[in-house]
This record gives structure tokens, sequence and C-alpha cells, in this order.
């Protein structure tokens, strides 16, 4: 990946990445079709396989509720998939709760944001998750010390697609978005960045929705995140 293509043409300093978390920093998919799994079966309806799951992944836990009811091809009695919502959150606070996590880190992760503070960089997880599990599993995983801020899924008024997370984190972080940097795995990510004017940085290896994420149309990709700080180093020389 060039430097150039993740830097501003008009010279403004980058100042905050922005990163997503599921797919991004941690591969998440385990901890998700497990705490699925028990809300469907307490509606008595069918399970679904991890890798069913991981092509539901993106967009938030309401999205992934409506994508396996319709995968599952089951009329939900009305208030069904509301209830199920409640319960898939139930038991994903209860897995976290009990230290049942299995979500891990992908490699390349902890150096990457280490790098990127030590560069004076601010980072936000901007994530479709609640907030409260995002921060959690961040502690958790050893990660939250070099976050600043984290944007959950219930932090705005609209999820990614849409650009309000982003600026948002811009606001929290006292960056303008043109001096910020968004790093993700989807096709969420990258019409989120586009509408925000931020320029986007993919890894391949995340869930985008079962598409193939090298087909994004984002600025540039890094096989992980340790690659981003040499990349920003190279291109502030």
């Amino acid at each position: 990946m060039s430097a150039d293509r993740v830097h501003r043409g008009h010279g403004t300093r980058l100042r905050g990445v922005l990163l997503d978390l599921d797919g991004t920093l941690l591969d998440t998919v385990d901890d998700i079709t497990r705490a699925l799994n028990r809300a469907l079966a307490e509606m008595h309806l069918a399970s679904l396989g991890t890798a069913e799951v991981r092509n539901m992944i993106g967009g938030g836990a309401p999205t992934l509720i409506t994508r396996a009811v319709a995968r599952l091809g089951e009329a939900v009695f009305a208030g069904g998939e509301a209830r199920l919502l409640q319960r898939f959150d139930f038991h994903y606070r209860q897995l976290q709760g009990l230290q049942e996590v299995r979500s891990r880190v992908y490699p390349g992760v902890a150096e990457g944001l280490r790098e990127l503070h030590e560069l004076g960089l601010k980072l936000a997880v901007v994530t479709n998750k609640a907030k409260s599990m995002a921060a959690q599993l961040l502690y958790q995983l050893g990660l939250s010390k070099w976050i600043d801020f984290v944007v959950g899924g219930d932090c705005c008024q609209h999820r990614k697609p849409n650009p309000e997370p982003l600026l948002f984190a811009c606001s929290a972080l006292r960056i303008d978005p043109r001096e910020a940097l968004m790093v993700g795995d989807s096709n969420n990510d990258v019409v989120a960045a586009r509408a925000a004017d931020i320029p986007v940085v993919c890894v391949p290896y995340g869930y985008n929705e079962g598409r193939d994420s090298r087909d994004l149309t984002c600025d540039a990709f890094i096989e992980s995140l340790a690659e981003l700080p040499h990349v920003l180093r190279r291109g502030s020389s």
C-alpha cells in the first residue's frame, strides 16, 4: 500500500484514526453465534452455524436478528424479533460477564494500536455494536489502553453506513474529519467514510456480510493493522 493513498492532497495533517471493531480489530463470530443460538433456542427456533452467522454480521444486532429470522424462514409472532433481540443482548452480555468470551484479537492489532498511539494519533473505535459491549470487549482483550473513545451503535441516531457515527467520533476526539482516517473491513465502513469525506483503508480478513473484502472500493488495503503505522511514517517523511 502506498502512503500517498491515505494522505490528503491539501496537506492536512493526520491526527486521528477511526477503527471498526468486529472483523477489523476482533474476530467475534464465535461469541455472536453462541449468544444468537441461545436466544433462538429459547424461542424454539433452529440454530445457525458459525459460517452462516459470519455472513450476517454487519449493521448491528437488530440487523443480525432480522437476517437470522429470514435465513431460517420463520414467521416469528408479533414482537418476536424484538424479543429475540432482547434475549440475544442478554446472552451476549452474559458471556462477557461470566468471562466466557471466545473472541480473539486479530494478529498485528495490538502492535498496530500501540504504534499508532506512539505516533501521537488519537484513536476511536466506531462500531455498530452497543457501546458498553464494545468497551467491555476492548478491556477484556487488553486493547482499551490505546483507545481514546468508543462510539457504539447506540450512541447516535443512525448506525454505519450512515456517516453520523464517524463524525461523532471526530467531534469526541476534537479533530476535524479532514484530519481522520477510517480503518474497516466492510462496505458499511467504506460507505460511511465516503459520506463523511474521510479516507478509508480496509483489511482483507473481515466479514463484509459474506462478500469478498478485496472487492471493496477503499483507498488502500493493509494485510494487518501492524502495517499501518509504517505506512504513515513513510508518508510523513
